[in-house]
């Protein structure tokens, strides 16, 4: 199974590598990279993401897999990065996405009807891309995948793994990655966050949310 994970400038990085360590475990994956240059592609925390193909050389696809991030305004806007996405995305068995890249997605008309999930603070806007939003760490219809924000990537490729591979493959990895949460709070989520927490982070995102709005819009 060909698996190809969309790069772009700004992408959060864990929504890249959280899913990205799990899948290339996975018995006949094979990860690919992908991004418009073979450069390397800056993150929003100053990591550096080296790809390992371009668009243009990319094999085809079986899987699909688009991060999110803040960079995905701009994303939205490249029309090179679009059209990789919807056409790789329509001959995929497997369209998947974790956080806003969901939006990606929805733009190049991949969620049209499907039930989806993204970044809590973006959830209200799935419907501009065609989505109908769900309220879940994973949502899957069909072979389409979508997972929630940032750390939500690992889980959701747990699942995909799961769904393909089999629990035990899926278990044995998770085993592996020793991936056992137990998180110092419990402010992982809205409905568990305090209210002056949540209204302070509602704040923060009021910007990037009318950011992404128009650029759904445009």
């Amino acid at each position: 199974m060909n698996i190809g994970f969309v790069l772009f400038p700004n992408v959060t990085q864990l929504d890249f590598t959280g899913p990205l360590q799990i899948l290339h475990r996975m018995p006949g994956g094979e990860t690919h990279i992908l991004a418009k240059s073979p450069d390397p592609v800056p993150s929003d925390c100053g990591l550096g993401l080296q790809p390992t193909g371009t668009f243009a050389d990319a094999p085809d696809l079986d899987m699909i897999l688009v991060p999110g991030g803040f960079g995905v305004v701009d994303a939205l806007a490249d029309g090179e990065t679009m059209d990789f996405v919807r056409k790789a995305g329509a001959a995929a068995t497997h369209v998947t996405s974790v956080c806003t890249g969901a939006f990606i997605l929805g733009a190049a008309g991949l969620l049209n009807g499907k039930k989806a999930t993204t970044h809590w603070a973006y959830h209200h806007l799935l419907p501009l891309v065609g989505a109908v939003p769900t309220e879940a760490r994973c949502v899957r219809d069909g072979t389409t995948y979508t997972g929630g924000g940032v750390t939500a990537g690992i889980d959701f490729a747990l699942q995909i793994v799961m769904e393909i591979s089999g629990q035990n493959v899926a278990e044995g990895i998770q085993l592996a990655v020793e991936y056992d949460p137990a998180p110092p709070a419990n402010s992982g989520h809205p409905s568990t966050a305090n209210a002056q927490l949540l209204a302070a982070m509602e704040k923060r995102y009021a910007d990037p949310i009318e950011a992404m709005r128009s650029a759904i819009s445009a």
